[in-house]
Protein backbone atom coordinates (compact mmCIF):
# COMPACT_ATOMS: atom_id res chain seq x y z
CA UNK A 1 0.00 0.00 0.00
CA UNK A 2 2.06 2.54 -1.52
CA UNK A 3 -0.31 5.32 0.19
CA UNK A 4 0.96 4.57 3.72
CA UNK A 5 4.09 4.88 2.83
CA UNK A 6 5.08 7.65 4.40
CA UNK A 7 4.97 9.38 7.81
CA UNK A 8 1.52 10.72 8.70
CA UNK A 9 0.64 13.70 10.49
CA UNK A 10 2.19 14.76 13.43
CA UNK A 11 -1.58 15.83 14.18
CA UNK A 12 -3.15 12.09 14.58
CA UNK A 13 -2.94 10.29 17.88
CA UNK A 14 -4.40 7.09 17.10
CA UNK A 15 -5.86 4.56 14.36
CA UNK A 16 -8.16 1.74 15.83
CA UNK A 17 -9.93 -0.50 13.52
CA UNK A 18 -12.97 -2.27 14.85
CA UNK A 19 -13.79 -5.70 13.04
CA UNK A 20 -15.15 -9.05 13.26
CA UNK A 21 -12.45 -12.16 13.28
CA UNK A 22 -14.62 -14.17 11.29
CA UNK A 23 -17.72 -12.43 8.96
CA UNK A 24 -17.74 -12.19 5.38
CA UNK A 25 -18.33 -8.11 5.63
CA UNK A 26 -15.11 -7.49 8.09
CA UNK A 27 -13.22 -10.08 5.20
CA UNK A 28 -11.44 -6.62 3.27
CA UNK A 29 -10.72 -4.75 6.58
CA UNK A 30 -8.87 -8.05 7.83
CA UNK A 31 -6.53 -8.45 4.34
CA UNK A 32 -6.21 -4.59 4.72
CA UNK A 33 -4.92 -5.20 8.27
CA UNK A 34 -2.75 -7.97 7.39
CA UNK A 35 -1.14 -6.18 4.18
CA UNK A 36 -0.81 -2.68 5.64
CA UNK A 37 0.25 -2.64 8.99
CA UNK A 38 3.60 -3.59 9.28
CA UNK A 39 3.83 -0.12 6.67
CA UNK A 40 2.20 1.80 8.58
CA UNK A 41 4.28 0.97 11.60
CA UNK A 42 7.43 1.34 9.62
CA UNK A 43 6.68 4.52 8.72
CA UNK A 44 4.99 5.88 11.96
CA UNK A 45 6.81 3.48 14.72
CA UNK A 46 5.33 5.85 17.66
CA UNK A 47 1.68 6.43 16.57
CA UNK A 48 -0.58 3.58 18.05
CA UNK A 49 -2.38 1.24 15.42
CA UNK A 50 -5.20 -0.74 17.48
CA UNK A 51 -6.71 -3.68 16.12
CA UNK A 52 -9.85 -4.31 17.85
CA UNK A 53 -11.48 -8.22 16.73
CA UNK A 54 -15.01 -9.03 18.30
CA UNK A 55 -17.87 -11.41 17.33
CA UNK A 56 -20.39 -9.10 15.35
CA UNK A 57 -18.49 -5.88 15.36
CA UNK A 58 -18.86 -4.16 12.56
CA UNK A 59 -15.90 -2.88 10.49
CA UNK A 60 -14.96 0.84 10.92
CA UNK A 61 -11.83 2.66 11.37
CA UNK A 62 -11.38 5.46 13.82
CA UNK A 63 -8.51 8.34 13.48
CA UNK A 64 -7.89 10.17 16.79
CA UNK A 65 -6.09 13.90 16.59
CA UNK A 66 -4.99 16.28 18.81
CA UNK A 67 -7.28 18.13 20.62
CA UNK A 68 -9.43 15.19 21.47
CA UNK A 69 -11.02 15.50 17.69
CA UNK A 70 -12.32 11.79 16.64
CA UNK A 71 -13.17 10.88 12.81
CA UNK A 72 -14.41 7.41 11.29
CA UNK A 73 -15.79 5.23 8.44
CA UNK A 74 -17.22 2.33 8.12
CA UNK A 75 -15.88 -0.48 6.03
CA UNK A 76 -18.59 -3.26 6.25
CA UNK A 77 -18.57 -5.36 2.90
CA UNK A 78 -15.86 -3.61 1.53
CA UNK A 79 -12.41 -4.91 -0.45
CA UNK A 80 -8.64 -4.46 0.65
CA UNK A 81 -8.37 -1.92 -1.80
CA UNK A 82 -11.81 -0.19 -1.02
CA UNK A 83 -10.81 0.26 2.83
CA UNK A 84 -7.11 1.48 1.88
CA UNK A 85 -9.10 3.75 -0.55
CA UNK A 86 -11.53 5.16 2.71
CA UNK A 87 -8.33 4.96 5.23
CA UNK A 88 -6.16 7.11 3.18
CA UNK A 89 -9.38 9.73 3.08
CA UNK A 90 -9.83 9.37 6.57
CA UNK A 91 -5.96 10.01 7.46
CA UNK A 92 -6.15 12.91 5.33
CA UNK A 93 -9.36 14.41 6.62
CA UNK A 94 -7.41 16.63 9.21
CA UNK A 95 -3.80 17.13 7.98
Amino acid sequence: MSSFAKALSPALREIRILCCQTGQASSGTRQFVLSTYPVIKKHNPDLPVLIREASGTPARVFARYERGVEEHIELDNLSSSEVATKVAQLLRTLQ
